[in-house]
């Protein structure tokens, strides 16, 4: 700060502004006092979550359990004190207070000493989830009507007599004025705020799974929160700035895992438009090859005749898909992908199309709205239908708003406490280079291409409508989707096109990009590190995207231990592949813990049955002392703020700046 023994004009200005906060010696020696304490707390607990793909309830579920947190501290204060089964129900009740509490009414004689046996047990693991925190953080936390009485439960010594009856005398009052109910409700929400200081995202909220909506509404009602976009997020927030390509990505992969309640319900957007289309159009087309992936159990909640719709609506959209994607290849050339450009390589005689020089059967060709002269041109009908479903996409008010929501709290990638968290991977080339791309920039890669992507991302949704800007914006959140190589698909080609019309399923394969084969290799991973800044044993590359095959004996945690994949099939989709139902990952100030999840049985079965998702936890890795928040990305911070307090000090002391003693 001091340019010898005074101070430059900027900083004297900077150090007269903090002076307004901190106008003497002892508001500025104070609050030194109080950051320099904060340091020396144990690191807060960080989550990390990956690929829920719309399955709410297990989100929900690992949400409120924290992947085992506030079962383990359960099992800490009272595994030689309580049963099991008191123990189990102890933890449903604060995973659901007001859905348990409701059970436990309706099947308890004297609910006046359960409520007194429960609150005793409550504090206690209050008080043990919030030790790591300091009494005003604590406080912020808690509910306003409640602060003053859990504040004084939370710190009242229950050894002494006179404490103890005071302490005896509020839970006797909160019971007799009829307040139990609402301030268990309260107290268990206050448990789980405090189980975790941290949330991460590690991208795909949507698609599959039915509830993409409600996992958005919790996380925007969570306390701190991060999000690595998804390749799905991309799709959704493409749709909703008001790429009509990705509007008619998104309703072809709803309908073709019969997963529109989201849309409908979710977001309040009609498809009456595209079932009246498709009922008009195609009628009397071939449609088997568009038949929607129905569940087992849900079989019979469809006629025949609903089916047949379904499929209709689903090849109507995925013809305009196709229309619309070959418009952004043709007008994007920088893109490379001109070898996806295959309506135009269909001979409709022979009912073949030409991929890469090879000639394929097609199983249909059966495409009213397609000219084979012009095939990348939309009827005057399909324009009209995909502007209508655009404009319901940008007026849904909820949708607009979740997806501001993942502008504001997300981004491609974050540096985090040593961690790089990012959904699919940093792009390489065969030869273990980092690839380089020129679309809208010149040869960038590794983080300097991903910063560049994330702002053009942000284009998007922010420029003006209608601006060369916004239109550039959205044809590369549709590349970041589905383009050659992206950040977040990480895959040479989609093959949606092939899937649907082609037999051979050679065809259908999706080459995963160099970066899937190098981060087993640590220097590697140790050279991605190095690219945002990152050195050092307890630094990591943390992915999703890519389920891992754990019936097969893969392993989430690659490169030597320098990556951790966490996308282990949250979604119900993809547990015949990967044999689990996801993974998740807990980061707090002894160690680094990778949690296993086995299929949750669902939220009734938890509620009325007290049954947790069975998880596995494993440490990999522990720190070789206790962490403190002065080893931390906030820490640094707070240091950073000591040191200017330490100036404004020296200022004051040096009358370079009179001090204030106002009242």
């Amino acid at each position: 700060m001091k340019a010898g023994k005074g101070y430059s004009p900027e900083n004297l200005h900077y150090l007269k502004m903090l002076a307004k906060q901190y106008p003497n010696v002892q508001a500025a020696s104070t609050e030194i006092i109080n950051l320099q304490a904060i340091l020396n707390l144990p690191k807060g607990t960080e989550h990390f979550i990956s690929d829920v793909h719309g399955e709410y309830e297990a989100f929900e579920h690992i949400l409120n359990s924290a992947s085992g947190v506030v079962r383990e501290k359960i099992d800490d204060l009272f595994g030689s004190s309580v049963s099991r089964t008191e123990r189990d129900q102890l933890a449903t009740l604060i995973y659901y207070p007001k859905e348990k509490l409701e059970e436990i009414s309706r099947e308890t004689e004297d609910m006046r000493e359960w409520y007194r046996i429960t609150f005793h047990r409550l504090i206690e693991v209050c008080r043990l989830v919030s030790s790591k925190y300091t009494r005003s953080k604590v406080r912020k936390a808690m509910p306003q009507e409640y602060a003053y009485i859990i504040d004084e439960m939370l710190h009242t010594h229950y050894e002494d007599s006179d404490k103890r009856d005071y302490y005896e005398n509020i839970i006797s009052t909160i019971i007799d004025i009829d307040r139990a109910s609402n301030f268990l409700i309260q107290m268990c929400e206050l448990i789980k705020r405090m189980a975790v200081d941290h949330l991460h995202l590690v991208g795909d909220i949507f698609d599959r799974g039915p509830g993409a909506d409600i996992i958005l509404d919790s996380l925007m009602a969570y306390h701190s929160v991060d999000i690595q976009w998804g390749n799905h997020d991309i799709l959704w927030m493409g749709a909703a700035s008001g790429s009509r390509t990705l509007v008619a990505t998104v309703l072809a992969n709803s309908l073709r895992y019969n997963n529109l309640d989201v849309i409908e319900t979710g977001y309040g957007i009609s498809l009456r438009p595209l079932s009246v289309f498709a009922d008009e159009v195609y009628r009397n087309c071939d449609v088997k090859q568009f038949a929607v992936k129905i569940a087992s159990e849900d079989e019979d909640h469809y006629t025949e005749k609903s089916k047949l719709q379904a499929a209709r609506m689903h090849k109507a959209i995925t013809i305009i898909l196709f229309k619309l994607e070959g418009q952004k290849i043709l007008r994007n050339p920088c893109f490379g992908m001109e070898d996806r450009l295959l309506l135009d390589k269909i001979d409709y005689e022979r009912k073949t199309v030409n991929i890469q020089g090879v000639d394929y059967p097609m199983e249909d060709t059966d495409f009213p709205t397609v000219d084979p002269k012009d095939p990348y041109t939309l009827t005057p009908e399909e324009d009209e239908l995909i502007n209508q479903l655009t404009r319901s996409f940008l007026h849904s008010e909820k949708l607009q708003r979740h997806v501001r929501f993942l502008y504001s709290k997300g981004s491609l990638y974050r540096v985090f406490n040593g961690n790089l968290l990012f959904h699919g991977c940093i792009p390489m080339s065969e030869d273990g280079k980092l690839l380089s791309f020129s679309i809208g920039c010149k040869d960038l890669s590794g983080k300097e291409f991903l910063d560049y992507a994330d702002l053009t991302a942000r284009r998007a949704y922010y420029n003006k409508p209608g601006s060369k800007e916004r239109q550039f914006g959205m044809d590369f959140l549709w590349f970041l989707w589905a383009g050659r190589n992206s950040p977040i698909f990480g895959r040479d080609r989609m093959t949606t096109f092939e899937r649907r019309f082609i037999k051979d399923e050679d065809t259908w394969t999706e080459p995963k990009n160099a970066y899937y084969r190098y981060y087993n290799d640590p220097a590697v991973c140790d050279a991605l590190l190095k690219q945002f800044g990152l050195e050092g044993p307890h630094c990591h590359i943390i992915n999703g995207h890519v389920p891992v095959k754990s019936k097969k004996g893969e392993s989430p945690i690659k490169g030597g231990g320098k990556l951790l994949v966490i996308d282990g099939g949250f979604c119900k989709a993809y547990q015949k592949t990967t044999g689990i139902a996801g993974y998740t990952l807990i980061y707090n100030s002894a160690c680094l813990r990778l949690v296993s999840h086995e299929p949750f049985a669902g939220q009734a079965a938890a509620i009325r049955g007290n049954r947790d998702i069975a998880s596995t936890s494993v440490v990999f890795e522990r720190m070789e002392h206790r962490m403190k928040i002065a080893e931390t990305d906030v820490g640094r911070q707070l240091q950073e703020q000591i040191d200017d307090l330490m100036d404004l000090l020296s200022a004051f002391r040096s009358g370079a700046i009179v001090e204030d003693h106002k009242e």
